[in-house]
């Protein structure tokens, strides 16, 4: 059995690294299945704790690691992670910033700026006294652990790198073991955000069903562009005779014809189509413009379209061809030259009305009503090929990655820094992949990628970045525990606590704002999946969701890129 201890007990071999890297990886996420308080988890985070325990038990047995092996995948992996990440917020990066979301966007903002505040309070005040607290670098793994940010700890991780490779003196003692401060703070993290929205639903005596019945008559009427169907009958003498796209002028109005009863005959209309009084049309438009274009062409009417002499169907189409990527759906011409009319279109779960300016991207989901022969024409046209869908697109993430790591690595001079700013392995790419997600069709790059391709890539990178840190931390760990490590608890406990509740009570008094909707945007500050879970959970609706979602892009953005600077700025 010689062999199979030197395989396991000889650091440096290709196979002892993957050996070892596999039973960090194994074992942290068993314990992360398995281990729950509540149906609250800390989830793929065990896999730093294993490797900090393994790297802790490789030091008491002398054995070596090779630190270039470790270093390339700990990088290689932090890069994998925050791209996928930056591809899957990207196209609602900027929509959440524009349509809807100050509000909420705002009290994320502040919950990061306020963490970092209470984070330098604690330093500049308690540095004196408590030695733990006068080592900045640690001070922001401990940050990063509050808030539950592993990009962050990437972030900062990264940053120290950049800064010990320009001035290898600045640390005589070895680049500080952030991890660890990281580590001691995500447990109570994670119970801070949780008791947090528990503390502010019980200080406001929050009425579950007043808050869902407040935000359902709120939001009810909030659908400029959620499709509204409906029949008409042509009322209006004034239109007799004039095309659907004479009509569509004078109406102002953005809307979708998809079947006509004329004479007892139905037809496919298209722009030209000449409109008779009594003629009865299939309309499909935004909610909001429901009402105007009644009022003008015609009442609302019934009509069972599914009995009557020409066969028309309905169906749904995926756009796959790349080539449609970045097209408006009004170039397709679908009805002038296909003889359909596309009525609706799904992208990311939301359902948008598709209208002629709209533009396309591989993987939308199109709703198309005509016969089934010109369907079929129109799905040769668009693509409607699953099968393609499944490729992966390396050619967008590995152009992403080599672009947004030499976008990374731009020095920026700022004035009074000895060393110049660089977003580094983990902002390049990050900003390189928002990009990308939201105009890559620009430059015919498609950004699609299928949920579990996207979930793989995102994970990999995670549990590699997670288990090179913990264990090349774990040598240090028990050190920094037993020389005032339990500092970090407390810590990052007033980190995490404080400007949530301070942001709660400001959006709940000044803006009144939605308890669920408050408790999502909460998650989605800190980026927090347990914290969401648990928000759900007692919400029993999917409103804390909505406020989660609106806030991750730009929390995710503002976490990875605060680390950076507060290294870059206090450490440098």
């Amino acid at each position: 059995m010689q062999w199979l201890i030197d395989l396991l007990l000889t650091g440096g071999g290709v196979a002892h690294t993957v050996i070892l890297y596999s039973f960090v990886i194994a074992f942290g996420v068993f314990l992360g299945n398995k281990l729950k308080i509540k149906s609250v988890s800390l989830g793929v985070t065990w896999i730093l704790f294993v490797g900090i325990l393994v790297g802790d038990l490789l030091k008491r047995a002398n054995v070596v690691e090779n630190m270039d092996v470790l270093n390339f995948v700990q990088d290689f992996g932090l890069i994998l992670f925050v791209f996928s990440i930056g591809l899957q917020v990207g196209p609602s990066f900027f929509t959440s910033l524009m349509h809807g979301g100050l509000k909420a966007n705002g009290i994320a903002a502040g919950i990061v700026l306020l963490n970092i505040v209470v984070m330098l309070v604690l330093y500049f005040s308690c540095r004196n006294f408590i030695p733990a607290a006068d080592n900045l670098p640690m001070l922001v793994g401990t940050l990063c652990g509050a808030v539950t940010n592993t990009p962050g700890l990437g972030a900062a991780t990264a940053a120290l790198d950049q800064i010990n490779g320009m001035n290898p003196h600045l640390f005589p003692d070895g680049i500080p073991a952030i991890a660890n401060g990281y580590a001691c703070a995500y447990p109570l993290g994670v119970v801070g955000i949780i008791l947090s929205i528990i503390i502010i639903r019980i200080v406001f005596n929050v009425n579950f069903k007043q808050e869902e019945d407040h935000f359902n008559k709120r939001n009810g009427n909030n659908e400029a562009v959620k499709p509204h169907l409906m029949t008409i009958e042509v009322f209006n003498p004034a239109i007799n005779g004039k095309s659907i796209m004479q009509v569509h002028n004078f109406i102002g109005r953005d809307f979708v014809c998809s079947r006509l009863l004329h004479d007892g005959h139905i037809t496919v209309p298209n722009r030209d189509t000449l409109l008779t009084k009594g003629d009865r049309l299939f309309v499909v438009c935004a909610s909001e413009d429901a009402e105007a274009i009644c009022a003008f062409i015609g009442p609302e009417t019934e009509l069972d379209w599914e009995v009557q002499d020409v066969k028309m169907v309905s169906k749904k189409l995926t756009v796959t061809h790349s080539r449609i990527n970045g097209k408006t759906l009004g170039s397709l011409h679908p009805s002038s030259m296909f003889g359909v009319n596309v009525t609706r279109l799904y992208r990311s779960g939301i359902e948008l009305f598709a209208s002629p300016s709209l533009i396309l991207q591989v993987g939308d989901i199109i709703t198309t009503v005509g016969p089934e022969d010109a369907i079929e024409r129109f799905a040769n046209r668009i693509g409607d090929s699953k099968q393609a869908l499944d490729k992966p697109n390396l050619l967008t993430l590995f152009v992403g990655i080599l672009v947004g790591i030499v976008f990374g690595m731009i020095p920026i001079a700022i004035p009074g820094m000895s060393v110049p700013v660089k977003l580094g392995l983990a902002g390049g790419p990050l900003i390189i992949a928002i990009i990308l997600g939201r105009f890559g069709y620009k430059i015919k790059l498609v950004a699609y990628t299928t949920n579990s391709a996207s979930l793989m890539i995102r994970d990999i990178g995670l549990v590699l970045f997670l288990a090179s840190v913990g264990i090349k931390a774990g040598g240090n760990f028990v050190d920094t525990v037993m020389n005032g490590g339990i500092h970090y608890v407390w810590i990052g406990f007033l980190i995490t606590f404080l400007p949530l509740i301070i942001m709660g009570v400001f959006a709940r008094v000044k803006w009144h704002m939605n308890y669920f909707l408050l408790s999502g945007i909460i998650s989605g500050a800190t980026t927090d999946p347990p914290a969401l879970a648990f928000s759900q959970a007692q919400a029993n609706n999917g409103i804390p969701s909505v406020g989660y979602s609106t806030v991750y892009p730009l929390a995710m953005f503002l976490r990875i890129v605060t680390a950076q600077i507060l290294i870059l700025v206090f450490c440098a």
